[in-house]
């Protein structure tokens, strides 16, 4: 009973040490308007203001979701804000909201 307290504790006091992660800690960078959502595909064609960090000018694109539920949080025509990268070669959306 004493070293399942003792590693509780211990493991208690780890977490502590971890920092807080806020889900959004900056606003997400990019703009655009949802024109397509494939769930199948588990894809996103979003039409974009220029994307800096890829050194890339507004377009229309095709973008993987990085989780499926990403493809419900919007709907076609929704103005978003989001960020992507590079996932396996593939730009994928690694956070989307729905602004007004």
């Amino acid at each position: 009973m004493r070293k399942l307290i003792l590693a509780t504790s211990c493991f208690i006091a780890l977490l502590a040490l971890l920092p807080a992660a806020p889900a959004h800690a900056q606003a997400l960078p990019v703009s655009g308007t949802v024109t397509k959502i494939d769930e199948a595909a588990g894809k996103m064609t979003i039409k974009h203001g220029p994307i800096k960090k890829m050194d890339m000018e507004g377009m229309t694109m095709v973008f993987r979701a990085q989780s499926p539920e990403m493809l419900k949080r919007v709907k076609v025509g929704d103005n978003v804000r989001f960020d992507v990268d590079k996932v396996n070669g593939q730009m994928t959306l690694t956070g989307i909201e729905k602004v007004k």
